[in-house]
């Protein structure tokens, strides 16, 4: 159960606690979060909407461990990011999250097979280890056909879904997604959000996303708004167990 307020819950994965985040510009300082806590059980799939410099993108930059709050604390399945130097961070991250973004981030110069196991050459799997993870996260996501093509050979939504099964190779455990559809008509968004939904129902995922999109937002367990720093439930909103 996804909650705002602060108190403990049953079978929780993340757990933020009094997060601040403020920036210093020139003699100006931003306060970009302040006082967030939240809840998220294993298996949700939350929505973060909200203006631009709400604080959205950043609130998952902190989730995902590229950026360190000013105050408060992150914990992960146990794990509390604030308390991890730069090195461990990076090894948790490698191992805990996958990232999915607006603009897919692939490498041109590989084909999708490669772009799918770059995260698995952080690890010690063998090479025949890492042929079979790559080969079920593009099967997952219907791609299994287009392993050896390159990005420039693929649509946009088939882009995207390499870089789903780039997020999903590691087996994390939870994902990111900074506007996961805001680059795609509305068809390729729609199987986007289905593959992501699946991810979630059927696979027992845990998906934070940021989107503009009301539509891509209505897929998620409970959708959540970032306003001046400050996070609440969307009204009407229930998380669903």
């Amino acid at each position: 159960m996804v909650r705002v307020d602060g108190e403990d819950g049953a079978e929780t994965l993340i757990r933020v606690r009094n997060l601040d985040k403020r920036y210093q510009r020139g003699s100006e300082e931003i306060h970009v979060l302040q006082g967030l806590n939240l809840d998220v059980g294993r298996g949700e799939f939350v929505a973060f909407m909200g203006p631009s410099g709400s604080g959205k993108t950043t609130l998952l930059n902190l989730l995902g461990g590229l950026d360190v709050p000013s105050a408060g604390s992150i914990t992960v399945d146990g794990d509390e990011l604030t308390r991890m130097s730069a090195a461990k961070l990076t090894r948790w991250r490698a191992r805990h999250v996958g990232f999915i973004f607006q603009m897919y981030n692939l490498l041109p110069v590989l084909t999708a097979f490669g772009n799918v196991e770059l995260p698995l050459l952080l690890t010690r799997l063998d090479r025949a280890q890492r042929r079979r993870q790559v080969e079920t996260a593009l099967a997952l996501v219907g791609l299994a056909d287009r392993m050896d093509h390159f990005p420039r050979q693929l649509s946009g939504g088939q882009e995207q879904r390499v870089a789903i099964a780039r997020a999903i190779v590691a087996d994390p455990s939870f994902l990111l997604c900074d506007e996961p559809t805001g680059d795609l008509d509305r068809a390729s968004a729609g199987e986007i959000l289905d593959l992501l939904t699946a991810l979630a129902r059927e696979y027992g995922k845990t998906i934070l996303m940021v989107t503009h999109d009301p539509r891509a937002a209505e897929r998620a367990d409970c959708v959540l708004h970032l306003d001046k720093g400050v996070l609440v439930e969307a009204a009407g909103e229930a998380a669903r167990a």
